[in-house]
């Protein structure tokens, strides 16, 4: 009697438990979380979605009737005149040649700082790795003018194409070394404290140097944190048009993000044209977020749960 009434019993109360959960009432905060979650959402995207919706319709058109009214004609062809009009294809490179170089020497330099400080004890480390930090806390447009000027008085003949640091894409990827180092380095020896030091001594126990330490043990450890870097990194480094503006002269070696300018004339402006080559700017980057999205999110939300 008893063993036939228990499954009984708990098939009731599990059924009672689904219909009080059925029936349970929304809660008023729970309400107005996602409705602000909703406009958050659709003010970020706003932007973007006007922009498509410019890009899609001819100028004429936009003219004529003003941006807020309902499209006649909604085609491809300010994409299509965009890429040909701004040469996007020559930019792209010249692009590519800045930020690759320069992610890749970031990661490298900072990893073997946060390497540093973060596995062996020196009474400098955390000196070493405030004066790293340091320079991402100095603004940009401090130095404009001391640096512009040392970069005229670097002479690389046979190395660059002006003759100078200046005006080269050397000189990109120098400074962009120079900025996003401190922040990598910063970030990685976080991560690389988390690393049991066992490993290390391990290591050291069995004969391995300190390359061997650094190059086959705790960086593959670091993929994560590396491939989280290196999305930002990307990001913004391709979206940069500050140090281009300032340290190259000449239009051809520009970046992707200066050839928005081709699109503009000295006294009209498609800005529908200008959008849809904003559009088509923005494609790597998001390519690239993509790419690495997991890996991406698992670094961000490395040590989330520690302690």
């Amino acid at each position: 009697m008893s063993t036939a009434t228990v499954p009984s019993t708990t098939a009731t109360t599990a059924t009672t438990s689904q219909t009080a959960k059925k029936r349970a009432p929304v809660r008023p905060g729970r309400v107005l979380l996602h409705v602000v979650l909703a406009t958050m959402a659709l003010a970020w995207l706003a932007p973007l979605l006007w922009a498509i919706y410019a890009a899609l319709r001819p100028y004429a058109e936009t003219s004529e009737k003003g941006y807020v009214s309902l499209p006649d004609t909604l085609d491809f062809d300010n994409f299509t005149n965009a890429f040909t009009q701004s040469d996007m294809t020559h930019y792209f490179v010249n692009t590519l040649v800045i930020a690759v170089p320069a992610v890749l020497l970031t990661l490298f330099l900072s990893s073997m700082v946060a390497f540093y400080v973060s596995r062996f004890d020196f009474r400098v480390n955390l000196a070493l790795l405030l004066v790293f930090t340091a320079g991402n806390l100095l603004p940009q447009q401090v130095i404009i003018t001391p640096l512009y000027r040392l970069y005229l008085l670097v002479d690389l003949p046979g190395i660059t194409m002006s003759g100078k640091l200046y005006d080269s894409a050397l000189g990109l990827v120098l400074i962009h070394v120079a900025f996003q180092s401190g922040f990598c380095a910063f970030v990685l020896s976080n991560y690389m404290r988390m690393l049991p030091h066992e490993l290390t001594e391990a290591a050291l126990v069995d004969g391995a140097s300190v390359w061997r330490l650094y190059w086959q043990i705790t960086l593959p450890l670091c993929k994560p944190a590396m491939a989280a870097l290196a999305t930002l990194l990307s990001i913004w480094i391709y979206n940069d048009f500050f140090w281009a503006l300032v340290l190259i002269s000449t239009g051809e070696n520009m970046p992707i993000t200066s050839a928005l300018n081709n699109l503009s004339g000295q006294y009209f402006t498609d800005p529908n044209l200008v959008a849809a080559g904003a559009l088509l700017t923005a494609i790597p980057t998001l390519i690239v977020y993509f790419l690495l999205q997991r890996q991406f999110v698992s670094g961000l939300t490395l040590g989330a749960n520690k302690g």
